[in-house]
C-alpha cells in the first residue's frame, strides 16, 4: 500500500451498498477493475468494467478517496471492505491505474431523452439471455448478438438506439429493483419489477447512459451504434 492512498467509507449503509456493487462486479468478471473518481460536488463516483459487455457500470457513494482518481482490483477491494476496519478507512490495495483502458463518461453534458419502464428493459434482457444461451460459444455470446439494437428511444428532439449489451450490464449489476434471477431456474419474475419503475435514458453525442435506481451503465457509441441527436 502507498501511504497517501486511501478509501474512507464512514457510513455502514454506504459500506454495504459499495460491497453489493463490488459483489456484482466480481460475479460479472472476477478480474473486474473498479475506478474511483471524486466528483465536483464532493461525492465519490465508482465505475467498474463489465467483461464481455464493453459497458461501464457506475454508482455514486458518500465516501472520500486520496488521490482524487485511482483504479484497483474489485475482488481485493471487496475483501478489504468486508474486513473490520477502524473508522471506515479501507486499504484500496495495489494500484492498477495503468490497466484501465479508455475514458470515463463525462460528469455533465448528458441530455434527457426519455424514461422507459424498467420492466420492458428487463424483459428484453431476459429474451436476449435466452438467445445468448442458445448461441453462445466457449468465448460467450457472439458480438453480433450483443450489438443488436433492441430498443429505439425518442424524446426531446433526440433519438438513441439501445444495444442488448447495455441491458445485459444493467441487469447483471443488479441496478433494477426486483430484477434478480431465480437461483434455481435462472429466470426473472417480471411481476417483481414494479410497473411504474423507470429507467432514464440520457445521451451525449458519444455516450449512451441508462440510469436505474441503484446505478447507471454507460456505453461509448460510435459508427456501429449510431447516436442521433438533432
Amino acid at each position: 500500500m502507498i501511504d497517501d492512498r486511501f478509501l474512507h467509507v464512514p457510513s455502514e449503509a454506504a459500506r454495504a451498498d459499495l460491497a453489493v456493487f463490488l459483489g456484482h462486479a466480481v460475479r460479472v468478471d472476477p478480474d473486474a477493475l473498479v475506478r474511483f473518481k471524486r466528483r465536483a460536488d464532493g461525492a465519490l463516483a465508482a465505475w467498474t468494467t463489465t467483461s464481455g459487455f464493453d459497458t461501464l457500470a457506475g454508482r455514486v457513494f458518500d465516501a472520500q478517496i486520496q488521490p482524487a482518481d485511482f483504479c484497483v482490483g474489485a475482488e481485493h477491494l471487496l475483501a478489504a471492505l468486508q474486513a473490520k476496519t477502524e473508522g471506515g478507512r479501507v486499504d484500496p490495495g495495489f494500484p492498477m491505474d495503468a490497466s484501465w483502458r479508455g475514458s470515463l463518461p463525462p460528469e455533465h453534458g448528458f441530455e434527457h431523452v426519455d424514461d422507459v419502464p424498467a420492466r420492458t428493459l428487463v424483459e428484453l434482457s431476459a429474451q436476449g439471455a435466452e438467445l445468448a444461451r442458445e448461441n453462445s460459444t466457449v468465448t460467450g455470446p457472439p458480438r453480433s448478438l450483443l450489438d443488436q439494437i433492441v430498443l429505439e428511444v425518442d424524446g426531446g428532439g433526440h433519438q438513441v438506439e439501445v444495444p442488448l449489451r447495455s441491458l445485459f450490464a444493467l441487469t447483471a449489476m443488479g441496478f433494477i429493483p426486483g430484477a434478480a434471477q431465480d437461483s434455481a431456474t435462472g429466470q426473472v419474475d417480471l411481476a417483481k419489477v414494479a410497473a411504474d419503475e423507470p429507467v432514464r435514458v440520457r445521451a451525449t453525442r458519444s455516450w449512451l447512459r441508462l440510469d436505474a435506481r441503484y446505478g447507471s451503465v454507460c456505453l461509448r457509441v460510435g459508427g456501429e451504434i449510431p447516436l442521433l441527436i438533432s
